[in-house]
């Protein structure tokens, strides 16, 4: 009678660990998935949206970037996202210095870059001007209230800075109110 409830007991226990071990393996292959998953959003593909189109390079589990690129296809972009668990070569390859850097990088058609929470506002007014000898704009670190990182009433004056191809930069934009990045 013993030996029965030990024999009963262990074939339970077999069928939870197999069960967890197949819940664990198609974790990893999501994830597996997901880091090497593109997608493309927003509007389709016109004469406008096409001078609007933006490639974004994103840790797949940021929910922040997630919110930014509704943002920014909410607002006139066509956005196509690269899922990587590392940015740091490309944020190289594209002469982002250290400071100037946050959780993702878009790049525009014609090369330029726009580093973390950049308000699609300040965007569009950048690719309308092309500053000279610019490489893009950043708003470095994760401010509170910047769009995809809102919470709530709290917000956080920031600086949008014009990156220079020289690697310096200047402020491009001081925002002091959340209405003011609309």
């Amino acid at each position: 009678m013993f030996s029965n409830k030990l024999t009963l007991n262990w074939s339970f226990a077999k069928s939870i660990l197999t069960f967890i071990t197949f819940i664990t393996m198609v974790a990893i292959a999501s994830t597996a998935a997901a880091s090497n998953k593109t997608t493309t959003k927003g509007a389709e593909s016109n004469s406008s949206t096409s001078s609007s189109a933006l490639v974004v390079y994103k840790n797949p589990s940021c929910g922040c970037c997630k919110k930014w690129i509704s943002h920014i296809d909410q607002n006139g972009f066509q956005s196509t996202v690269h899922n990587r668990l590392n940015l740091s070569e490309l944020k190289i390859s594209k002469g982002i210095a250290p400071q100037y850097r946050s959780c993702h990088t878009a790049l525009s058609k014609d090369g330029y870059v726009f580093e973390g929470h950049v308000p699609a506002k300040f965007i569009n007014q950048f690719l309308a001007e092309k500053p000279q000898d610019a490489l893009g704009l950043s708003v470095p670190a994760m401010p509170i209230g910047t769009p995809g990182m809102e919470m709530g009433e709290r917000f956080m004056p920031y600086q949008v800075l014009l990156l220079k191809t020289d690697g310096t930069s200047e402020v491009y934009s001081m925002v002091n109110s959340y209405k003011e990045q609309f």
